[in-house]
Order: C-alpha cells, then sequence, then structure tokens
C-alpha cells in the first residue's frame, strides 16, 4: 500500500495511491495514518489534481547511518564501522518530491546521496533485529544531501547535513516492502551516479533499528536513512536529482540557488 501526503485546495491530507477505471487517484483518509489508522474517508481525487508532499514530517527526529555500503566507505576514504555511524539530521531539512534543494552560500561542494529510508510506526525503545518490522510503519524514498566541504572543515556533521532542505523525502511511504534486496538507483539530470542494492548495506534494517533504539526512544513518524551506495557527487544549480528504489518509485527535486 502506497500512502502519501498531499496538498490540493486545503490543508495537507494524507491517502492511499490506487487506480480507478485506469485513472490513477488519491483516496483520502481521515486524519493521519500514523496515530488514526487507515481510516477512509470515501472520498477519490485524481492524483494529477494533487501535489505530493513529503509523507510525513518527522515529529522529532531523522536518524541517518554513515558509511552503510563498504564501497561508499572506500571511496569516502574510510574503514567501514565495525558498528553503525549515526548522526542526526534536523527535521526542517524536510522536504517533500518536486520542491527545490536550496544551494547555500556556505558551500561550494553540495552533494546527492540517494538512500532507503524508514519510517518508524510506533514508539519504541530496545528493539530486538527480529522485532524491528513490528515498530515499522514501510518504508520511502531519501536523498541525504551534504555540503562536502563543510563535512571536512567543520569535522562534525550537524552543519553540513543540516541546512533547510537537504533531506528530500517521498513520494509516498510503501507499507508493502521487503527491503533486503532492492536496486537503489541515484541519477544527475539522467545520468546514472549511484547504482547499488541494499544487499550490500554492512547493516542490515533490523539491525539498524536494534542498534539505534538501544540508545535513543523513537517516536511515530521518525525517518531512518539507512546509508548511500558508492557514486555520491556534486550537484550545481540547475540540476535535476532523481532517487529511485525498485518497488517504491522515483524521488526527483531540482537544486536552486538560495538568493532564488
Amino acid at each position: 500500500m502506497r500512502i502519501a501526503r498531499f496538498a490540493g485546495d486545503d490543508d495537507p491530507r494524507f491517502g492511499v495511491i490506487g487506480d480507478d477505471n485506469g485513472v490513477p487517484t488519491i483516496a483520502v483518509l481521515n486524519g493521519d495514518p500514523l496515530y488514526a489508522g487507515l481510516n477512509l474517508s470515501g472520498q477519490k481525487i485524481p492524483l494529477a489534481d494533487v501535489r505530493l508532499l513529503a509523507p510525513v514530517i518527522p515529529r522529532s527526529k531523522v536518524v541517518c547511518v554513515g558509511k552503510n555500503y563498504a564501497k561508499h566507505a572506500a571511496e569516502m576514504g574510510g574503514e567501514v564501522p565495525t558498528e553503525p555511524l549515526i548522526f542526526l539530521k534536523p527535521n526542517t531539512s524536510v522536504i517533500g518530491p518536486g520542491e527545490p534543494i536550496f544551494y547555500p552560500d556556505q558551500s561550494r561542494d553540495v552533494h546527492y546521496e540517494g538512500e532507503l529510508a524508514v519510517v518508524i510506526g510506533r514508539i519504541c525503545r530496545d528493539i530486538s533485529a527480529a522485532d524491528a518490522a513490528k515498530v515499522i510503519f514501510g518504508y520511502t524514498i531519501g536523498n541525504d544531501v551534504t555540503a562536502r566541504d563543510l563535512q571536512a572543515s567543520d569535522g562534525q556533521w550537524a552543519r553540513a547535513k543540516g541546512f533547510d532542505t537537504f533531506c528530500p523525502l517521498g513520494p509516498w511511504i510503501e507499507t508493502d516492502f521487503d527491503p533486503a534486496d532492492v536496486a537503489v538507483t541515484t541519477r544527475l539530470n539522467d545520468e546514472i551516479k549511484q547504482d547499488g542494492r541494499t544487499s550490500d548495506m554492512v547493516f542490515s534494517v533490523p539491525d539498524i533499528v536494534e542498534y539505534v533504539s538501544s540508545f535513543m526512544t523513537l517516536l511515530p513518524g521518525d525517518v531512518i536513512l539507512t546509508g548511500t551506495p558508492e557514486g555520491v557527487g556534486p550537484m550545481q544549480v540547475g540540476d535535476d536529482v532523481s532517487v529511485s528504489i525498485e518497488g517504491i518509485g522515483t524521488l526527483t527535486n531540482s537544486v536552486v540557488s538560495r538568493e532564488q
């Protein structure tokens, strides 16, 4: 099931992506499904008549895993971590499909990083890997945009990873999804730059949920970005970047100047 957050002529709402006699539609839900469940309102809207938003705005945090693909760790000049390397992005960095990524004045080297994103469905702590699926609401696509020069100069990653618009998410949440072995592909202006598989992760999704929940409480709507394959590189103003994940879809955003 694909659950989207969208805007029409009123406040943002949630709905289930479907098909009505060959026409893509969105069946409107009553309330936020993370809290109200899948409560259909009975209203259907053509998908072409709405604007998709980030499918979730984390109430508290975006948790990220660094160097979770061995070849990406190598291209960054580092070793594979012995435990998941965790950092945070603020929820103010989240944008949706089609929204612009603002290129900040402080950087001259902004990179894309296409990633599988996990959406947490209920409050949890100390969850075992075996029970991780019980707390996962679904999966979406993320782009861990990074100011690479600031990452190097600062020595820690809060500023380099935390600018407004540096966490595109979307286009929807897929609830029926097996993350074990799917393709993760990033295109820059239609040229393939990243082409990996989640089976190449050093730490699997269940392992990550177990590790993160061992030291912090996860809340409904929290997002975990699971790391990026090799092939990261710079984006420039005017570029379009698209991250595709097999079984979910494609997330596309354009890079614009902060001054626009």
